[in-house]
């Protein structure tokens, strides 16, 4: 999923956009507790760079990270330490234990090719949690909210590099083709890389039925972090 190239601009960039990982984490662990006041372990599927679990590993008494990508792995490896983190697929990963919650953030679900992926990520997290255990889910935008062509952009201004952002969506079938192009500015001159990122549009549904048939009670709330909401599960 992720390049080196993506990976190293990829905290700046929505940190330039206002994105607050901390606060989103702090809220994660607000619905967890009110669901599961005695919640002491969480399993953070598709880490990333581990920005949240930095602070999920401050609330909990044991955390783990799961991330597929290399190169977001060995970030989250400098950041946390302490923290076990193993590189896998979220499809089809056994840690060998159970947690008390299990999230999976920013819409990484949605980079499962096919509504038979996305189920079993969520039987897989779901296997992973103790009864009573909670599973949180932010999806990513369904059909209904999808905007042809849109277009965003963003700035970052750092000590010694500038960098910049600008992205284009289609529909392609029943997901998004976004292409993301980077410029980054630096004392020894300008560098640019594309991306293609293809995100599934799932439906409400779909999520829903995933958790419902992984052995979960699931509501939908609106808003969450990025606006596309939050799927909150408990196990049976």
């Amino acid at each position: 999923m992720f390049t080196e190239q993506h990976a190293d601009v990829f905290e700046s960039i929505y940190r330039s956009r206002g994105k607050d990982w901390r606060k989103e984490a702090l809220d994660i662990v607000a619905h967890i507790r009110s669901r599961f006041p005695e919640a002491d372990s969480l399993l953070d599927v598709a880490c990333g760079s581990g920005i949240h679990l930095e602070t999920f590993a401050e609330r909990f008494g044991h955390t783990e990270g799961l991330e597929i990508a290399e190169p977001m792995i060995r970030y989250a490896a400098k950041r946390l330490r302490d923290v076990p983190l193993h590189q896998g697929d979220m499809r089809s990963f056994d840690l060998g234990r159970t947690f008390d919650a299990v999230c999976c953030m920013f819409c990484s679900i949605a980079y499962l090719d096919t509504v038979a992926d996305m189920r079993d990520a969520v039987r897989s997290m779901a296997a992973h949690l103790v009864p009573g255990g909670v599973l949180v889910v932010e999806p990513w935008w369904f059909p209904e909210q999808f905007i042809e062509g849109y277009v965003a952009g963003d700035l970052s201004r750092e000590p010694d590099r500038t960098i910049t952002r600008v992205s284009h969506s289609v529909r392609q079938g029943g997901k998004t083709r976004m292409e993301l192009k980077f410029v980054i500015g630096e004392a020894g001159g300008l560098t640019e890389f594309t991306e293609i990122e293809i995100l599934s549009l799932f439906t409400k549904d779909d999520y829903l039925s995933a958790f419902t048939d992984a052995g979960c009670s699931v509501e939908y709330l609106e808003g969450g972090p990025t606006g596309r909401g939050l799927f909150v599960g408990i196990r049976r």
